[in-house]
């Protein structure tokens, strides 16, 4: 049996999810199976880019829902899953059962390994550290938000590599290692740690960039990132630093794509009033109610930043009066 699958990429709970499913997948159903992965990112207009459906099972984990019948499994936990109605309607109606979605989910990887528990009775208590971690970060469940941004814990480590690397081959060796081997150990590797290296030196120099470049104004504090390399940075450096905004919005370009993002600080000490994926969908984006993204095509830039802008206006509590560019 030949199962491919398709994955959130540059993402610790993607990559988590893509092994804690294929070891469910050999212990449930076929221990000789032969795996291949490819990663996905979102794209302007909810491309999926090309896909290749080239095994006898295909698998779409943490990822919007696609309407082919080629794909036999499907997991997602955001609440902007479905492109269109009619996706929503083709979901509702597959009887599979092998295609599931629970926007309450921290994580898609706890989602994949309590239904593998739940629904086909399999435990899978040696990923059980992976599990945990993957709720955390995706959840964004630290205890502070200088916890979120230090690097000493491996699973921090590798969340770098994973969303910072170029190298499709290293993001994919990572997701085979966490299926046999303890986040420490993964993130020991020699080749890992060479990755990490440069991978670390941009991240510190993402935070002294969020220092400059920071517009903090009634509890939203907003950073252009258009003028710098720095795709894939740490979304918590913006609570680090700005402790006092409740909410954060910045716009950035990479290689195939200028995007908005937008996050809820869980540290502000102040409840959250906005659905941050409601939001985005409005322009062709979405995430989850408290963190969500707006992919548009590289040029249009000019575009995303007028949108990063009209959201950082509409999520500001203009009644505190609060207006400062303080930094911790």
């Amino acid at each position: 049996m030949r199962v491919k699958i398709f994955y959130h990429d540059h993402c610790f709970d993607g990559a988590c999810s893509a092994a804690v499913f294929a070891c469910f997948y050999r212990r449930a159903f076929d221990a000789q199976t032969e795996f291949s992965y490819a990663g996905l990112m979102h794209r302007p207009g909810g491309s999926f880019g090309e896909m290749q459906f080239d095994a006898d099972e295909h698998a779409l984990l943490d990822f919007k829902f696609h309407p082919s019948e080629k794909i036999t499994w499907w997991f997602d936990h955001h609440q902007s899953a479905f492109l269109t109605v009619v996706d929503e309607a083709l979901f509702r109606a597959d009887t599979s059962g092998r295609k599931f979605f629970d926007p309450s989910y921290k994580s898609c990887t706890k989602f994949i390994a309590d239904i593998a528990r739940d629904r086909f009775g399999v435990e899978l208590p040696e990923l059980a550290e992976l599990i945990h971690w993957a709720d955390i970060i995706d959840g964004a469940q630290y205890p502070d938000a200088e916890t979120a941004v230090n690097l000493t814990a491996p699973a921090m480590q590798l969340t770098l590599v994973l969303e910072g690397s170029k190298d499709h081959r290293l993001r994919q060796s990572i997701v085979k290692a966490l299926q046999v081997r303890s986040l420490a150990e993964v993130a020991a590797e020699p080749e890992i740690q060479a990755a990490f290296a440069p991978i670390r030196a941009r991240h510190e120099r993402a935070i002294e960039i969020f220092r400059q470049v920071g517009e903090c104004h009634d509890g939203v504090v907003f950073f252009d990132l258009t003028g710098y390399d720095i795709e894939g940075y740490n979304k918590f450096i913006a609570y680090w630093l700005y402790p006092q905004a409740r909410y954060s919005v910045s716009v950035s370009r990479g290689a195939y794509r200028s995007k908005v993002s937008v996050g809820y600080n869980p540290w502000s000490g102040r409840p959250r009033e906005h659905n941050i994926a409601s939001i985005c969908e409005r322009y062709g984006g979405g995430g989850h109610a408290v963190v969500g993204a707006v992919s548009l095509a590289p040029e249009a830039l000019e575009r995303a930043k007028v949108i990063a802008r009209e959201i950082a206006a509409e999520l500001r509590d203009v009644s505190t009066g609060e207006t400062t560019g303080e930094t911790v």
